[in-house]
């Protein structure tokens, strides 16, 4: 590897813990903001993630890669169906936090991974080596124990995990940078969001007139919160192997399980102690079978 090279995948490396970080943190935001409902933070979400990312896409002059998105219908099929799953998934995220839910979610973003190889499986016809079918056979058996000896069901995180699972495929099938599309699906959400907060957002906070200047600094921050974390992925994603990159995807999850048990006190029961156990053995399963194959591909590679 050259000093360049070496040079670029540092920088990678910094930025992959910077996106994973900042989302493992973002609960934090979230329960700052409590006091507001989850449709207006999600609406500020949308707003203030379009202004920020129009001024960038203004300053770095790539307004010609929206405008031949716009020029095809079957990109734009696909960004309209993602806006509405991510919206979804913002959603359901942010109730989880400011519900006390954090250890779902967390759970949902352990899960994710092994949905994505599954959904790979399924709709682009990739094939699950021996290691990987056991990761995801001890995943559903998580689901399944608590599901049969305790008589409830991850909701919140089975949707954050799929919801976010279903993103990432119909986006690989778009195939377009982060920052255009995310671009797009912020402007499809635009009207909707715009249309709740001045007539539908009944409620103290509604009003940026009448809240506190910190508050609405704080409301503004969603798209940085939002767009922020996205750019470093991006960053880190141009300049790691996505198998190199994979292996900081935990980061997140783990920060948010932490959170939840050790800042905002919420109760890791019996239930979720079980399922995380199967979980956790997946993820260790899972990672070490990516290693391998990234060691035999590497020797492949020398060998020819």
């Amino acid at each position: 590897m050259t000093p360049e090279e070496q040079q670029r995948a540092k920088q990678g490396v910094l930025l992959a813990i910077g996106a994973y970080t900042m989302w493992g943190v973002a609960p934090i935001y979230f329960k700052a903001i409590s006091d507001v409902s989850p449709l207006e933070i999600l609406s500020h979400r949308v707003i203030w993630s379009f202004v920020l990312l129009a001024l960038l896409l203004h300053f770095s002059r790539r307004w010609r890669s929206v405008r031949d998105v716009f020029q095809s219908k079957k990109k734009m099929a696909y960004l309209l169906s993602t806006s509405v799953i991510i919206a979804a998934n913002w959603l359901i995220f942010i109730w989880a936090v400011n519900a006390n839910h954090m250890l779902d979610a967390s759970l949902g973003y352990y899960i994710n991974p092994l949905i994505n190889v599954v959904l790979g499986m399924i709709f682009l016809g990739e094939r699950l080596r021996k290691l990987q079918w056991f990761a995801v056979a001890l995943a559903a058996c998580g689901v399944i124990v608590q599901l049969v000896a305790f008589g409830s069901v991850p909701i919140v995180a089975i949707a954050l995990a799929f919801s976010f699972g279903f993103y990432g495929l119909l986006r690989k099938k778009v195939s377009l940078d982060a920052q255009t599309g995310l671009f797009i699906e912020t402007l499809v959400l635009l009207p909707a969001a715009a249309i709740y907060l001045l007539w539908f957002a009944n409620s103290p906070t509604s009003n940026m007139a009448e809240n506190s200047l910190n508050l609405n600094v704080l409301l503004v921050a969603a798209g940085v919160i939002t767009t922020l974390p996205l750019l470093c992925f991006t960053g880190a994603a141009t300049r790691l192997k996505l198998s190199t990159l994979g292996f900081f995807q935990y980061i997140g999850p783990s920060l948010m399980f932490l959170l939840a048990v050790l800042v905002y006190g919420e109760v890791f029961t019996s239930d979720k102690a079980i399922t995380f156990a199967f979980i956790w053995g997946a993820l260790v399963v899972f990672s070490f079978d990516g290693l391998k194959t990234s060691k035999q591909s590497r020797a492949s590679a020398l060998a020819k």
